[in-house]
């Protein structure tokens, strides 16, 4: 056994009690403006970055990266060498700092960059790139591997894909959040917008989903296409329209098994990527709190019923 991972295990399963929980959060989501929102979440764990007077982005962010703050801190606990685990859950983080970069390249608005610390990739590499070709070269050389063409969709659609391959081999606890999650983004891509995969994305996500599915005329032959790993985050999803259903049990889904896995032996990793998994999901359902709150909360009838639905 471990020693190393026994105290990264202890630490992980304080640490997911760093989160407001469902009833909290619906009563967030309540609030009838984000200034009070954010008053509440201040004497809450997220008051690490959250702070009064931040505009709905800003606090959104902040609540994700309290998460991430989090990360780093298991990080520092687990065996040496065994970082990659958490570096690999955290390269969702890297994707959307790579999103901000090619927003500037392209010369719109930015928001704050993730502080990624020892949990970048290839961050420290990209940040300073001054076209989209330099980001996808540097991308190229790293483990995200090459984005395909130079343009800011191949980037943001390769790296999520890529993420999600780089987990279902790097992470066994998270193969099937992996697969589901690029069920999603294929399904959002191939049938919603009627675009088809080049051939470098289908030899990414081939090992995610299989090799039936292209050519299918809707959604529900794409997901009777799917291996059982993947099909199941579209599981009574038959209208496009409705896939945002899908992404809220993808979250359920990351969130109960978390638990379990919170609940394992602390004498592996299993402990720590449940606790990620907790606290990743009670950000997702916090930031639409926000949301909710900031519409003004009560005063939205449709806006909390659809958080009520899936929260």
């Amino acid at each position: 056994m471990s020693t190393a991972w026994v105290a990264a295990g202890v630490r992980a399963r304080a640490m997911s009690r760093r989160r407001l929980g469902r009833a909290a959060t619906r009563a967030l989501a309540r609030r009838d403006s984000l200034e009070l929102a954010l008053d509440d979440l201040t004497t809450t764990p997220y008051d690490h970055d959250v702070h009064p007077g931040q505009d709905l982005g800003a606090a959104q962010n902040a609540v994700a990266a309290t998460v991430l703050w989090h990360m780093r801190v298991l990080a520092g606990w687990v065996p040496r060498g065994d970082a990659q685990i958490l570096r690999l859950l955290a390269g969702g983080f890297e994707a959307a700092n790579v999103d901000e970069r090619l927003k500037a390249l392209m010369g719109s608005p930015t928001g704050p960059e993730f502080r990624l610390g020892s949990l970048a990739t290839a961050w420290q590499a990209i940040a300073p790139a001054t076209s989209i070709a330099e980001v996808r070269l540097e991308l190229a050389r790293s483990a995200w591997g090459d984005p395909g063409a130079d343009t800011a969709a191949a980037v943001r659609l390769s790296m999520r894909l890529s993420w999600a391959l780089r987990v279902l081999f790097g992470v066994p606890d998270a193969q099937a959040w992996a697969a589901g999650a690029a069920a999603l983004v294929v399904a959002r891509e191939t049938v919603l917008a009627g675009r088809p995969l080049d051939a470098h994305l289908m030899r990414t996500v081939t090992p995610l989903l299989g090799t039936q599915w292209p050519g299918a005329s809707g959604l529900r032959s794409f997901a009777e296409a799917l291996p059982a790993q993947a099909a199941w985050v579209l599981d009574g999803i038959d209208d496009v329209a409705d896939l945002w259903r899908g992404e809220a049990g993808w979250w359920t889904r990351v969130e109960h098994d978390g638990y379990a896995l919170l609940h394992r032996p602390i004498n592996g990793p299993a402990p720590v990527v449940g606790s990620v998994a907790i606290l990743a999901a009670d950000a997702w359902r916090v930031r639409a709190a926000l949301e909710v709150a900031a519409r003004g909360g009560p005063t939205d009838g449709a806006a909390l019923e659809a958080f009520d639905a899936v929260a």
